[in-house]
């Protein structure tokens, strides 16, 4: 699975072989590894007051929290499941915003490989957990207001097939086909990154939750995921070979800090969808979105690489979606939503929300993007 939803000029000079510079802010050359070793990423830089305490908390392994108000409380003070109140209310935070989605991705982040210097038990920790709850509720609730579901899981699933006809189509990926740059690309596979280089992880919480035939099929297409059983072809590796043939760093982690909220968001979901039994409608609403549309996506991309230059590597990771997804969305529409909803009817609204807050949060996404393009910027937050 890929995630290329929303997705004829010449390569100019601007952007030329992987590792060149674009213009100012975009990705600079290529590293052979990152600073963090085997212990994982380093924490980020804080955005705001909510990341800024949580990334002081795991840097130092003690501290005060973000409260249920937008600052600061001492946890000795209450009750861990219990934050105490502060001067500004969590409500002025913006839910799809730097601060609020830095500090949710970063507690997430705890449940993949973690930072270096944090303490693995962190991932339980009474007190950060009550603050990821309290980011969650904020961002589930400005979703569960924006989103727009019309009709049931059938109905949405049938949009997703629509796809444009000839050079109609206006998403990234259509761009990036049609007269993307390799700086462009190169950028893209950066922001990306934050998920590839984990793709399929936060899909795999669902199994346990799942039973006939919807395990049977989310079981077989995580399977192809995670390389069929040979290391070499996980798709996390075929993108980290991606990422080197682009010239960029393939460390697991890199480019958090160059991620603005947008990317930030899309990754978010997954998380959120995946941790939480009670949401794993919404989280195959989201499975079956990106992978209906990763197969025509991925053939966009692949023109994409070939057309600029990128490398072998970096065709083979979106060739190997083209086919393989579009066995994928067979598999996942009629076996696993089919499955589930047999099994159980009553969450027909939740996939059909998983679906439109997939679109919604990837429209936000192509949007930052595509606007810094067209206007011959970065779409990163920094060199």
């Amino acid at each position: 699975m890929t995630v290329g939803l929303s997705g004829h000029s010449a390569l100019a000079a601007q952007g030329g072989p992987a590792g060149t510079a674009g213009p100012a802010g975009t990705v600079g050359p290529g590293r052979s590894g990152g600073p963090e070793g085997a212990d994982g990423p380093q924490l980020p830089c804080a955005r705001g007051p909510l990341s800024g305490a949580v990334i002081d908390r795991l840097r130092q392994g003690s501290g005060p929290l973000p409260s249920g108000r937008y600052g600061t409380a001492d946890p000795s003070q209450a009750d861990p499941s219990e934050a105490a109140p502060s001067n500004a209310d969590l409500s002025d935070a913006d839910p799809y915003g730097e601060d609020l989605q830095l500090a949710l991705y970063v507690l997430y982040e705890l449940h993949y490989q973690g930072f270096a210097g944090v303490a693995d038990d962190e991932e339980w920790d009474p007190g950060l957990l009550t603050v990821r709850r309290r980011l969650e509720e904020r961002f589930l609730g400005a979703l569960r207001q924006d989103v727009e579901v019309a009709g049931g899981a059938q109905e949405s699933l049938a949009g997703l097939l629509v796809e444009p006809t000839g050079e109609d189509g206006t998403g990234v990926t259509h761009y990036l086909r049609r007269e993307g740059r390799l700086w462009q690309l190169r950028e893209y596979a950066a922001l990306r990154s934050l998920y590839h280089l984990k793709e399929a992880d936060p899909h795999a919480w669902v199994l346990p939750r799942l039973r006939g035939r919807a395990k049977a099929g989310m079981a077989a297409i995580e399977f192809d995921e995670f390389g069929a059983g040979r290391a070499e072809d996980v798709h996390a590796r075929l993108f980290a070979d991606l990422m080197a043939d682009l010239g960029l760093d393939t460390a697991y982690g890199r480019y958090l800090d160059q991620a603005p909220a947008e990317a930030l968001a899309v990754v978010n979901l997954m998380s959120l969808l995946g941790l939480h039994r009670s949401l794993r409608g919404a989280l195959i609403g989201h499975f079956a979105t990106v992978e209906v549309t990763s197969s025509p996506g991925s053939r966009r991309l692949a023109q994409a690489m070939r057309r600029t230059g990128a490398g072998p590597a970096a065709e083979r990771f979106y060739d190997e979606h083209v086919e393989a997804d579009a066995v994928h969305e067979q598999v996942v529409r009629r076996e696993v939503v089919d499955g589930l909803l047999s099994d159980e009817p009553g969450l027909d609204g939740d996939v059909a929300f998983g679906i439109s807050a997939t679109l919604f949060l990837e429209d936000r996404f192509a949007a930052h993007l595509l606007g810094a393009w067209r206007a011959q910027r970065s779409a990163l937050r920094s060199p």
